[in-house]
């Protein structure tokens, strides 16, 4: 088992575009759907797995290109170090003053180093300034707790 560290900052509202932040369904629409259906599905075939948007499963993180990862740790506590990192880097642009707290950072950190030992994924939102959204995870890898077929995208391709 290890763990991928993802970032992800970017507009709030593309953020919000949950449509591609979700898989396509496992199934293709049936034959006779509508056209605009089933060219619907295809792009989000197509767009889902290269998209760098955060998927809204944690999980599904490791369909992404293995590029997205900026990180991979075999331990916890690594891992763990490197989100106190990205947190104290973007603290002070967090939107929320009571998010910039040093004892809520710090309890973060320690709970995901624990969410981590126990080989659960970890995923924090924080909405910056100049209506931007920073997205950090920590997910486990072969397997993952909560999607055991996911593959590892550094053993892809």
């Amino acid at each position: 088992m290890h763990h991928h560290g993802y970032l992800w900052t970017g507009p709030k509202t593309r953020f919000d575009q949950e449509a591609l932040r979700r898989p396509p369904h496992p199934q293709p629409p049936p034959a006779g759907s509508r056209p605009e259906l089933i060219q619907r599905y295809r792009e989000m075939a197509t767009e889902f797995p290269t998209s760098d948007l955060p998927p809204l499963e944690t999980a599904n993180w490791l369909v992404k290109p293995p590029s997205l990862v900026h990180g991979t740790w075999p331990e916890p506590k690594p891992a763990a170090a490197w989100l106190s990192d990205r947190l104290t880097e973007y603290a002070p642009r967090f939107a929320s003053h009571a998010e910039r707290d040093a004892r809520r950072l710090t309890a973060l950190v320690t709970s995901a180093h624990e969410r981590l030992a126990s080989g659960h994924d970890v995923s924090l939102g924080f909405y910056l300034e100049h209506p931007s959204y920073l997205s950090l995870a920590l997910v486990t890898c072969s397997p993952n707790h909560e999607n055991r077929e996911l593959p590892c995208p550094l053993t892809q391709g």
